[in-house]
């Protein structure tokens, strides 16, 4: 087919007569189904009918199908169908890739041809250079006395060997099966032999999914011993795949590992695992001289019905409390089981859940902690009417159960009137009225609202009208390059005192913490089993200061004040007296180099501290520091049981960035409570360039948790980018 065609071109080139500057002919054919046009370019066209050769010179461009060769010269023999270009060549392939060589003969419409001194850039960058090569059938390429690499020669001294290539006697490319294969090759560093294999093969920069060995991991660890994780990944097909990952330990025997995932035609899954069978240790960590089999086994799905239901599914299991923790697979100290549906419609949403939970805590009693089937949410939102009021309604639903406690069956349904209006002034105005009604059948439930003792039993329950209103004005003003902006917000609330009575245990409202985000909630409690009670009034001022180069400062303050302490709230929440702590944050940030967040409770009598949380990250790129520290006060929880004690901790790390490609972090976590002391600590070196990467890392973790002891890791992971 090419001799078809470049006859064609020597018809146009006689009819053309004569030599002219930068000819361009082009032919386009069909004869036998193929390619269907060729385009020659040149500064000089000859033709030598008794010998049939055709020959271009100067900037030359034959294009044909999707190949294009550029060389100073090329030479077509019409009796041997054989074209040689010498001088530049360049040889452009449907894939991307380009041939660069001294020399080069072919045909079969470039598919077919001999080579010498060949350079050839892949995709990715990747390079690959030979004494002289062979073309076959358009997609093999066989090159002798080769160097792989897809390293940047060193700008100021090119002549030095790159990072790391794979010298071979032989190299293969196919690009059907998109492999490259090296026999009898060398891998060096820096130019130096490091590692001999007879044969050696990997997928070409093209493959995006391949079954094969991943990078490994190499580490030291006080508990476990030197460790190494060879991960393999299997390409089951377009829509499955796996990746085992077992774990060697010198001190513990083989963790061993797996990842499955899957697509289906409505959703995906994927299961992840591990299996260990070693020496069990007591609560000291000391070993009992028996063996345990132990592991976990995690699972999530999610699968379309249809365009408005969806289902799915978390599921979280260990063996043990302490398994995952001891192999450091996994910091929870709580794993959750959760089946689901869901479905969107409009302005309606609708979900059930069942939920399962198993404590790793030390102090966990399984039989105690319950698990929920089933739980069911209904939220519907009106549309508006023809003053802009729109209605809204929600239901939940809930059965939780404990083998050994209390149980509680909850249905609770709430409806309400909203109506949002803008003034003139541009007052922002919002009027809420709202009837919630929450019916309760209980056992073994404590008067005092714990689940500890086993008095109430039977129904309860609660009606709650409430109304709120609420009124916002956002002023705005601009000082030369700076906007301005102040919204003073009031909002008040009325509803029966009341509504908390012991008989309804407290299952889903016990973490309260009072602060700048629910300010202005109606209802601060965060879950069904308790509600604020009695008339009350929030009030607070939010502020911003916005320059026209990016830097801001904004934040807000605000307090809320009812006619009568409510003793629902935990003493040392800021809630139960009249007077509640002040909240609020302010950031500020002048520039992306600073960024400094602080938010605070305070107390309403002296503005002593409850609450500090302070978060700063400062300086460019290359080096970066964040500090965060954070104060809690105790709170005394319902019934005056047990409290949690004050908190206090701060975290500190920084991102240094050395080189171009080298960077360095470390950082640290502490508690500043009297019997505290650092928590953990780490420190890690990265390099990472175009074609390799390194990173190691320490660290400590002071955390003791029966046969989990203080531990310090070191890694290593070394990946040749480009190899798999």
């Amino acid at each position: 087919m090419l001799r078809g065609a470049l006859l064609a071109l020597l018809v146009a080139l006689i009819l053309a007569s004569g030599v002219t500057p930068a000819q361009t002919l082009s032919h386009e054919f069909d004869s036998e189904g193929a390619a269907k046009n060729v385009v020659m370019s040149a500064e000089s066209l000859t033709y030598d009918e008794a010998l049939g050769l055709v020959t271009a010179a100067g900037n030359v461009e034959i294009s044909q199908g999707q190949r294009l060769l550029i060389a100073d010269a090329v030479s077509y023999n019409e009796f041997h169908d054989v074209m040689t270009a010498s001088g530049n060549v360049a040889l452009m392939e449907p894939n991307g890739e380009v041939l660069f060589a001294d020399y080069l003969e072919l045909s079969d419409e470039m598919r077919e041809g001999v080579m010498r001194d060949i350079r050839i850039l892949l995709s990715a960058e990747t390079r690959i250079a030979a004494n002289s090569a062979r073309r076959t059938n358009g997609s093999r390429t066989e090159m002798n006395k080769a160097v792989f690499s897809p390293c940047k020669l060193c700008p100021v001294h090119p002549d030095e060997p790159p990072l790391w290539q794979i010298k071979a006697i032989k190299v293969v490319h196919d690009q059907q099966k998109q492999d490259v294969a090296y026999y009898d090759a060398w891998l060096e560093m820096f130019g130096i032999p490091l590692v001999y294999t007879p044969y050696f093969e990997h997928p070409d920069p093209t493959v995006k999914r391949r079954s094969g060995f991943l990078t490994p991991t190499y580490g030291s660890s006080s508990n476990l011993g030197i460790h190494l994780t060879t991960p393999y990944y299997w390409n089951i097909s377009p829509h499955q795949d796996a990746t085992l990952k077992p774990k060697f330990t010198s001190d513990e025997g083989v963790i061993w590992g797996s990842e499955y995932r899957e697509r289906t035609q409505t959703g995906g899954y994927s299961l992840d695992g591990s299996l260990a069978y070693g020496d069990e240790r007591d609560d000291n960590g000391d070993k009992t001289g028996s063996q345990a089999l132990r592991g976990h086994l995690f699972s999530n799905g999610r699968f379309q019905v249809d365009p408005i239901w969806n289902y799915g599914y978390q599921f979280e299991q260990a063996s043990d409390d302490t398994y995952l923790s001891f192999y450091r697979l996994n910091s929870k100290d709580t794993l959750t089981t959760r089946p689901y549906i869901e479905g969107i419609n409009g302005r309606n949403y609708a979900s059930g859940n069942a939920y399962f939970f198993q404590g790793l805590e030390a102090e966990d009693n399984q039989n105690q902690i319950p698990f929920v089937l089933p739980l069911v949410d209904f939220n519907h939102v009106g549309m508006p009417d023809t003053i802009g009021g729109f209605t809204t309604m929600d239901a939940n639903l809930m059965a939780l159960h404990r083998i050994d406690g209390a149980d509680s069956r909850r249905l609770s349904i709430e409806g309400g009137w909203h109506l949002p209006h803008i003034g003139r002034s541009g007052s922002i105005y919002r009027l809420s009225a709202t009837m919630r009604g929450d019916i309760y059948h209980v056992n073994n439930v404590d008067s005092a609202g714990t689940t500890r003792k086993t008095r109430a039993r039977g129904l309860t329950g609660r009606l709650r009208p409430e109304l709120t209103g609420e009124w916002r004005l956002p002023l705005m003003s601009r000082t030369g390059g700076i906007r301005k902006l102040i919204e003073p917000i009031v909002q008040g609330i009325i509803s029966p005192y009341g509504g908390n009575p012991g008989e309804i245990p407290n299952e889903d409202s016990q973490d309260l913490e009072f602060d700048d985000t629910n300010l202005f909630s109606n209802n601060r409690f965060t879950g069904f089993d308790r509600v604020e009670s009695g008339p009350r009034v929030n009030y607070g001022l939010r502020f911003g200061f916005f320059g026209l180069g990016g830097g801001r400062t904004q934040g807000m303050i605000g307090q809320s004040a009812r006619l009568r302490a409510d003793d629902t709230f935990n003493k040392g929440s800021g809630l139960e007296e009249n007077f509640s702590d002040f909240v609020g944050r302010i950031r500020i940030a002048p520039a992306p180099i600073f960024d400094f967040a602080y938010r605070f409770r305070l107390t309403h009598q002296n503005f002593t501290a409850r609450r500090n949380e302070i978060e700063l990250a400062s300086g460019p790129k290359a080096v970066r520091i964040n500090i965060g520290y954070a104060l809690l006060e105790e709170q005394i929880s319902e019934g005056d049981t047990t409290a949690f004690a004050n908190r206090e901790e701060v975290v500190a790390a920084s991102d240094v960035r050395l080189t171009r490609f080298w960077r360095i972090n470390a950082g640290t976590r502490r508690d500043l409570t009297g019997s505290g002391g650092t928590i953990n600590w780490y420190s890690g070196a990265t390099y990472e360039d175009e074609c390799f990467f390194f990173a190691t890392s320490i660290n400590k973790n002071f955390t003791r948790d029966r046969d989990v002891q203080p531990e310090t890791n070191l890694l290593f992971t070394i990946r040749l980018k480009h190899l798999g």
